[in-house]
């Protein structure tokens, strides 16, 4: 196919709206049958951290060699990426926000899912700008651990881990997984396919290996294991381990060899590169454990702001506006070929057998933005359906009204009583307080203001209650109401600061 050609099939959606929220605003990359767009979601305030949102979306209609079977399995993989996404939802895993399936102004019918925006780009291209230090390092591993260890625990296997898949947030505090693609949800015996970057791969992900008797055919937490190393390779030492491609690592650059933690890291790289499998650490929070004399390194006397045991799984970093909870499930059927556009006013649904309602007229002017809205493929049988259920779910929402209704005449005759009563002086009014309450995850110092560049006043156990009275950005001002058991030393001050990840707030 020529590069004219080419074009004439890649989505035509620069300056569009989608579903009529999403202002598309570049092109970020294209796949093979992908393409990425940074957008504007125009529902979402401006102090709201999506409101730049990225959309992913399926062009099927990239090359000449789509055939059906080709199709409905590029489909069944864009909506197992977003299925894995919404299993494997933490905070160190990038969220799934939306989905939907849209035409662009040349017809041609699209999925997308909607993802939220790692301003800070990836781990990539963080190192090109600058060589990370030990202590950086072993924090954006200690989340993509904490990330990777609860993928694998909801039975979802990576198998593309490495730097490029690491994303940051704009204040590269937070790292997340993100690129779910070729994730697989289980060790089942499927077909191995070759996917990741050959340098990071482990040698379980070539078809040449299945069969094998010693089982380097099965996919395993252990070959996200594999690729994790060779990326904490790359981001300690700042050089990717191409001498190693396919192979275990045996030693470290010269530029860092002689370094006095060079030797607390080898062996934990050296067991998670073996060709093997079975002979690497089994589990992520394995792996990090293997790291712990590395780790105490890298702290360099701050075991002394908090009592704990380097031995512990990875933590989570929390980034604003994470939410637990996944968006609706996304379910998107195979596309049709592209439908051609007039540029006069019309409904370009109706040539394509789509009811003319879900498409907005189009614009005179191709330059000017144009709403595509959500259009998906419905065949006969489906539209039926919708069609005999259409009384009953009318009859729903009258209900719903109903009753909405009914509630706020309620709320608003109480609200009328409660204000005679107060002017006759028949009710006071109470004063409600709300006393947020946490619970301290592990043995931690109090600090005399919100930082560690002091003396602790107080120690708070693991298992303690206490009462918030005010924050400053991840640090709290607490009360300490109960402890967990007795406290030792001479340091017994009951209100002081602490770092908000060493509690659970209490919901």
């Amino acid at each position: 196919m020529s590069n004219d050609a080419r074009r004439m099939r890649e989505l035509a959606l620069q300056n569009c709206r989608i579903d009529k929220r999403y202002d598309t605003r570049e092109l970020l990359g294209r796949g093979s049958y992908a393409e990425v767009f940074l957008a504007r979601d125009i529902l979402a305030s401006e102090q709201s951290p999506h409101k730049l949102v990225v959309i992913k979306c399926l062009n099927v209609f990239l090359h000449d060699d789509l055939d059906p079977e080709l199709e409905r399995t590029l489909v069944e993989n864009f909506q197992n990426e977003a299925t894995a996404l919404d299993r494997v939802r933490h905070p160190n895993v990038i969220s799934r926000l939306g989905h939907g399936t849209a035409r662009d102004l040349a017809g041609t019918v699209f999925h997308y899912i909607v993802l939220e925006y790692m301003a800070g780009g990836d781990l990539q291209g963080r190192l090109r700008r600058q060589k990370l230090g030990l202590k950086t390092a072993l924090d954006y591993i200690e989340q993509t651990c904490a990330g990777l260890s609860h993928a694998h625990e909801r039975g979802v296997i990576h198998r593309d881990i490495k730097p490029q898949n690491l994303l940051l947030t704009a204040d590269e505090s937070t790292v997340k997984i993100a690129d779910f693609g070729v994730a697989r949800f289980s060790i089942a015996d499927s077909p191995i396919t070759r996917v990741g970057t050959n340098v990071y791969a482990p040698p379980e992900h070539s078809p040449l290996h299945a069969g094998r008797a010693n089982g380097l055919g099965k996919l395993t937490p252990a070959s996200d294991i594999y690729s994790l190393a060779k990326t904490c390779y790359t981001l300690i030492t700042g050089e990717p381990p191409r001498a190693f491609s396919n192979s275990q690592i045996t030693s470290l650059p010269d530029a860092v060899k002689d370094e006095p933690w060079a030797e607390l890291l080898l062996p934990a790289l050296e067991k998670a590169t073996q060709d093997d499998p079975a002979a690497r650490q089994q589990t992520v929070d394995e792996f990090w454990s293997d790291l712990a004399q590395l780790r105490e390194f890298a702290a360099d006397g701050e075991l002394s702001t908090v009592v704990r045991s380097l031995n512990e799984a990875p933590q989570p970093h929390v980034s604003r506006g994470y939410t637990p909870i996944a968006p609706a499930r996304p379910e998107f059927e195979e596309a049709r070929e592209p439908t051609p556009v007039s540029i006069r006013p019309a409904y370009a649904a109706a040539a394509a057998g789509a009811s003319a309602a879900t498409m907005a007229p189009l614009s005179v002017n191709a330059g000017e933005p144009v709403a595509v809205r959500t259009s998906p493929y419905i065949d006969r049988q489906t539209r039926e359906t919708k069609a005999a259920a259409y009384p009953q779910q009318k009859k729903r929402r009258r209900m719903r009204r109903l009753i909405a209704f009914a509630i706020c005449i309620v709320i608003f005759t109480g609200i009328l009583y409660g204000t005679a009563s107060y002017m006759r002086g028949k009710l006071t009014l109470p004063i409600f307080a709300k006393t947020q309450t946490a619970t301290a995850n592990t043995d931690i110092y109090l600090r005399p203001d919100p930082s560690t560049n002091n003396d602790p006043i107080g120690l708070v156990t693991k298992g303690s209650k206490v009462k918030i009275v005010t924050s400053n950005n991840n640090w709290y001002q607490v009360d300490i109401t109960e402890q967990g058991r007795a406290r030792p030393g001479a340091n017994n001050a009951t209100r002081g600061w602490l770092n908000g990840k060493y509690i659970d707030i209490d919901q």
